[in-house]
C-alpha cells in the first residue's frame, strides 16, 4: 500500500540529489582502469542502471510512493555499489603494490575513483537503513518510525539558543536528506571516525568502519607509493 504526497508529515525528498549520485558513482566504477573480471563491471553497471530506472519510474521527482518492492529493490541497489566498489579496492591495492612508477598517475587517478565512489556507495546505504528510509522518514509520524541508525546534531539541539534550536528536529520537524548522509559519507572517510553524525546501531558502526577502515587503507596506501616514487 502507498500513500499520497499530501498525506505526509513533510514534503517528500527530491529523486535527483541520489540518482545524480549514483550515475556519477557509476560513471567513476566503469571508468577505473584495472578490475579482476573485466566484464564485470559491465555486468553491474546493466544491474544498477535497471533498477535505477525502475525506480525513478516510480518516483520521477519526489520520492512519495513505496512498494514491498521498491524497498527491496533500493536496498539491492546500495549493496551492488558497495561490493562492486570493495572489488575495485582490492584490484587498486594489488595495483599499487605491483606496479611500476611509469603507472603511477593512472594509480593515483584510480585510487580517488575508488574512494569517491566510496563514499557515494556508503552514502546511498546510509540513506537507505536510516529510520526505514526516505520515504518512511518524511511519511510516518516520529513516534512510528523504526529505531534511527543515526543521530544528527539537529537531533539534539532543540535545547539550545533560540537561532539553532529553530532548525532543530524537534522544533521544525528537521529530518535528514540524501546531501546529509554524503556529506558525513564524506567526512567519515577524511577523518576515519564519526564527525556529524553518530552511528547508534551495529549495523551503522560495523558500515562506519568499513568506509573509515577502507579510506585509510587508500590513503596509507597511496602516501607510500608517493614516497616510493618520489625516493
Amino acid at each position: 500500500m502507498t500513500r499520497k504526497p499530501h498525506d505526509f508529515r513533510t514534503t517528500p525528498e527530491h529523486r535527483w540529489p541520489v540518482a545524480t549520485a549514483v550515475l556519477g558513482a557509476l560513471a567513476l566504477y566503469l571508468l577505473q582502469p584495472s578490475m579482476f573480471v573485466p566484464w564485470l563491471r559491465w555486468v553491474v553497471v546493466v544491474a544498477c542502471l535497471a533498477v535505477l530506472t525502475t525506480l525513478v519510474f516510480l518516483n520521477p521527482h519526489r520520492l512519495s510512493k513505496e512498494s514491498r518492492w521498491s524497498r527491496v529493490a533500493s536496498i539491492v541497489l546500495a549493496v551492488l555499489l558497495l561490493v562492486a566498489n570493495q572489488f575495485a579496492l582490492v584490484a587498486l591495492i594489488i595495483d599499487l603494490l605491483s606496479s611500476g612508477d611509469s603507472d603511477a598517475g593512472g594509480i593515483l587517478l584510480m585510487a580517488l575513483q575508488v574512494w569517491v565512489t566510496n563514499v557515494i556507495a556508503y552514502a546511498v546505504m546510509f540513506w537507505e537503513i536510516d529510520r526505514g528510509g526516505p520515504v518512511v522518514r518524511r511519511r510516518d509520524a516520529r513516534e512510528k518510525l523504526p529505531h534511527a541508525s543515526f543521530r544528527f546534531p539537529q537531533d539534539e539541539d532543540h535545547d539550545t539558543v533560540a537561532e539553532v534550536a529553530a532548525g532543530s528536529s524537534k522544533t521544525a520537524d528537521w529530518t535528514p536528506e540524501f546531501f546529509d548522509y554524503l556529506y558525513f559519507s564524506a567526512s567519515n572517510s577524511m577523518a576515519f571516525s564519526a564527525t556529524d553524525a553518530m552511528p547508534l546501531t551495529r549495523t551503522a558502526k560495523a558500515l562506519m568502519l568499513l568506509e573509515s577502515f577502507s579510506a585509510f587503507v587508500i590513503l596509507a596506501l597511496v602516501i607510500a607509493r608517493a614516497v616510493s616514487a618520489i625516493g
